[in-house]
């Protein structure tokens, strides 16, 4: 598995390196050796917030994307967290992958990983009320409503978008206050 740690406005000593790696890198042993785990470690700068040290984890597997953010007053620990996180994330996946495969054999596709683009859009020059903040970009790969709602449940979404495989649309499923999930289909 490919690892990548980087710092946003903190220097990412050797030592934290290498304790990130350390717990990290054996998430890999139930993935896909083509997999790529992305480290982002950060301080929050707002004085009031005490869990100011913040780990962020996405993994780029074959499958879904697994994302994990952590939060604490040190580093140390909030990489131990997000690692509990993602273990739990990655444990999950391979269950429901190994539990669809033996219903439905070979119809995940090797290539739904999704890549997301994110673009900071906002303006000082707006007027008041909502506007658009963030925009991300994701190539939608055909899939199954089944094989969505497993994506959606990886990434730990309440909705997720997707190209229905049988009719070649865009859907959108989302979790509904039931726990159930819902299905928006055009016209």
């Amino acid at each position: 598995m490919n690892f990548n740690v980087k710092g946003r406005n903190i220097t990412v000593t050797d030592a934290l390196h290498s304790y990130a790696e350390e717990k990290l890198v054996k998430l890999g042993k139930n993935l896909n050796s083509a997999s790529r785990l992305e480290l982002e470690l950060f301080c929050e700068k707002n004085p009031r917030i005490e869990d100011n040290q913040v780990a962020e984890a996405t993994i780029f597997t074959k499958g879904p994307v697994l994302r994990a953010k952590a939060t604490s007053p040190d580093m140390y620990a909030s990489i131990d967290k997000v690692a509990d996180k993602l273990g739990r994330q990655v444990r999950k996946y391979r269950s429901k992958l190994v539990s669809h495969d033996a219903h439905v054999r070979g119809s995940l596709p090797t290539d739904a990983g999704l890549e997301p683009l994110d673009l900071d859009l906002s303006d000082e020059d707006e007027e008041d009320g909502p506007r658009i903040v963030k925009t991300k970009q994701f190539s939608i790969k055909p899939m199954s409503a089944e094989e969505a709602s497993l994506q959606m449940e990886l990434v730990g979404h309440d909705f997720f978008v997707f190209r229905n495989a049988d009719t070649n649309e865009t859907n959108v499923l989302y979790r509904r206050r039931d726990g159930d999930y819902g299905l928006i289909e055009p016209i």
